[in-house]
């Protein structure tokens, strides 16, 4: 029960690693506002949670408004009295066109700018609504969801993802200076290739499950539960004198 008495914000939480996150959360103790995009996919993740009986809250949040943002660090504190984890875990993917890899000269500037909107800038709105109320709680932890692609170039040319992710950790590095003396920890979560939704067209297709297998030293793709227990550990305070850093969990991919 390594988050006994913790309140807990997951964004994303309606499916993949942010589902993953949510019910682990609520196991280990957790009070769990899993917010979405999808209220619908939220509430799922809620009746798994309650139904293994945990307590949680679904909340609709698109993390591009700042409204969102405030309403949802709101019904925490309302509903518990405080805030404790915030896991900005909220993310999109440039959309692969057919006929091929993603360019730079087939990326219209709208998909740059939602990209970096949900991807970067939600992240920051989260941050800014939630690191407060952590201050208000007396500490607690950040987890922030970047990538390998934070650490290194992508060869699917995902150019805003990577730019989105990469700018996420200066985010992490320059929060966790600014409130290390609130006791508020802040860490960057870097995956790998990790079976989930978002990556279905990428793993259902052999050749191309190959190829990005082959490109991963352990040779498999991770799986959402297995960034959950990374997520558990940067939120817990087993990581209590860790902030600042990037973890790779990631099959190796970042090691070559």
């Amino acid at each position: 029960m390594r988050l006994t008495g913790k309140i807990a914000i997951i964004t994303g939480a309606g499916a993949g690693m942010g589902r993953e996150a949510a019910v682990l959360f609520a196991r280990e103790g957790a009070r769990v506002v899993a917010a979405d995009l999808r209220r619908d996919a939220a509430a799922q993740t809620v009746e798994t949670i309650r139904a293994a009986g945990g307590d949680a809250l679904a909340i609709e949040c698109d993390v591009a408004s700042p409204e969102a943002n405030t309403h949802m660090v709101a019904a925490a504190v309302q509903r518990w009295g405080g805030l404790h984890v915030f896991y900005a875990n909220a993310g999109m993917v440039d959309r692969r066109p057919e006929g091929g890899d993603i360019g730079l000269e087939r990326i219209s500037l709208e998909t740059w700018q939602r990209i970096l909107a949900v991807n970067l800038t939600g992240v920051f709105l989260g941050c800014r609504a939630a690191i407060p109320a952590m201050v208000t709680s007396g500490g607690g932890s950040v987890v922030i969801t970047g990538s390998v692609g934070s650490l290194v170039g992508h060869r699917a040319n995902n150019h805003a993802y990577v730019a989105s992710k990469t700018a996420l950790l200066g985010l992490t590095r320059n929060l966790a200076v600014e409130y290390a003396s609130k006791s508020i920890r802040v860490n960057c979560l870097c995956p790998g290739q990790i079976r989930t939704a978002m990556t279905a067209a990428l793993y259902d297709d052999p050749a191309r499950r190959r190829r990005f297998e082959d490109l991963t030293p352990m040779g498999r793709f991770g799986e959402a539960d297995e960034i959950a227990r990374a997520a558990l550990f940067l939120a817990s305070d087993e990581s209590s004198f860790m902030t600042g850093a990037a973890l790779a969990v990631d099959g190796g991919w970042t090691a070559l």
